[in-house]
C-alpha cells in the first residue's frame, strides 16, 4: 500500500442531510411512478389481479432488500478484511462513520483491476462497504476518501429502501402488463369503446408503453439517488474535488477496462459508484447519470464553499 501524506478531514460541524432538490425530485418520480400503477389499476377495472401484482412484487423485493448485503456480497465474492490487511481502507471508512455518526460498516475487497466500489445493507446498523482491488491501487487517500464518503451517504440516506420501493412498483407494473397480455390473448379485452375495460388498443398501450415508462422512471430514481450521494459525499468531507478527482479517474479507467460480464450484473449495477457495464443504450437505459455532468456539480460546488 503506499504512503501518502494524511489530510484530516475538515471540521464544519454537523453533516447536512441531503439537499432538498433531489429529495423533492425523488419524492415526485415516485409519485409518478404510483400514479402509472394507479392508472393501470383503474384501466384493469378490477382489484384482484391488481393485489396479487403488487403482493408478489413486495414480497420478492422485500425479501431482496432484507438480504441484500449478503446477496451482494456473495454475487462478486467480496471478502472482508481487516484493520491489518486493509489498513487505509479501514482508516477511512472508520474517520467517516465517525464523522457521519453512524456504525461502524462491514469492509470488504472485491478482486477486480476494475476500479470500482459500492456499499449495501438496508440501513446504518447493517451496512457493508466494498472497494476492488484496483480503486485502491489507483486511488489518493483523498480520492478514496471521497468515493467511500459517496457510499457511505447512500446508506445515511437509505437509498436501498428507496430502491426497493421504486422496483416493487416497477415490478407490479410490469406484471399486471403480463396479464394483460395473457388477457388480450384470451380475449379478455373483447369490449367495445363504450365498455369500462380497455379494450385492444388499451391492452397494446398496456403491454408495451406501461413497462418502458416504469422502467424509465426507476432509472430516473436511481440517477436521483446518485447526484444525492455525490453531494451527501461532498459535504460529508468537506472537499468536493476530492471525489470529482476520483469520478475524473474512474470514467478513464472504465473506459479501458471494465468488470467481466460474468462479474458484473445488470441487477446490481446502480450499486456502484460508476456504471461497471458498458455497451447499448447507455445513455438513455443507465442507472447513473453522466460522470462529466456529475463532477461539473461537484466543481461548482466547491467554487460556492
Amino acid at each position: 500500500m503506499r504512503q501518502e501524506q494524511r489530510q484530516d478531514l475538515p471540521n464544519v460541524g454537523c453533516v447536512p442531510m441531503i439537499s432538498s432538490m433531489n429529495t423533492l425530485r425523488t419524492t415526485a418520480l415516485l409519485a409518478l411512478l404510483t400514479a402509472l400503477f394507479l392508472w393501470i389499476r383503474h384501466a384493469l377495472g378490477g382489484m384482484g389481479g391488481l393485489v396479487i401484482a403488487f403482493l408478489f412484487a413486495a414480497a420478492m423485493n422485500i425479501g431482496s432488500y432484507w438480504f441484500s448485503d449478503k446477496l451482494v456480497l456473495r454475487m462478486y465474492r467480496a471478502r472482508a478484511v481487516g484493520p491489518g490487511e486493509a489498513p487505509e481502507l479501514h482508516s477511512v471508512v472508520a474517520e467517516l462513520a465517525q464523522r457521519a455518526s453512524m456504525p461502524m460498516p462491514r469492509v470488504y475487497i472485491v478482486d477486480s483491476e476494475a476500479p470500482n466500489a459500492f456499499a449495501t445493507g438496508r440501513g446504518p446498523e447493517h451496512a457493508a462497504v466494498a472497494a476492488t482491488s484496483g480503486l485502491l491501487r489507483m486511488m489518493t487517500r483523498e480520492e478514496l476518501t471521497g468515493v467511500l464518503a459517496h457510499e457511505l451517504s447512500h446508506v445515511r440516506h437509505r437509498d436501498t429502501l428507496v430502491s426497493a420501493i421504486a422496483a416493487t412498483l416497477g415490478g407490479a407494473i410490469a406484471m399486471l402488463a403480463n396479464m394483460a397480455q395473457w388477457a388480450l390473448i384470451f380475449g379478455g379485452f373483447g369490449g367495445s369503446d363504450d365498455d369500462d375495460g380497455l379494450g385492444v388498443g388499451g391492452a397494446l398501450v398496456m403491454m408495451i408503453v406501461a413497462p418502458i415508462a416504469a422502467m424509465l422512471i426507476q432509472l430516473a430514481v436511481s440517477r436521483s439517488r446518485e447526484y444525492g450521494a455525490d453531494d451527501g459525499g461532498a459535504e460529508l468531507t468537506g472537499h468536493p474535488l476530492w471525489l470529482a478527482s476520483a469520478l475524473r479517474k474512474l470514467d478513464d479507467a472504465n473506459r479501458r477496462m471494465v468488470m467481466p460480464r460474468a462479474q458484473a450484473h445488470p441487477a446490481t449495477s446502480h450499486l456502484f459508484i460508476v456504471n461497471p457495464l458498458k455497451g447499448g443504450l447507455a445513455s438513455l437505459f443507465s442507472t447513473h447519470p453522466p460522470i462529466e455532468e456529475r463532477i461539473r456539480r461537484l466543481e461548482e460546488m466547491a467554487q460556492k464553499a
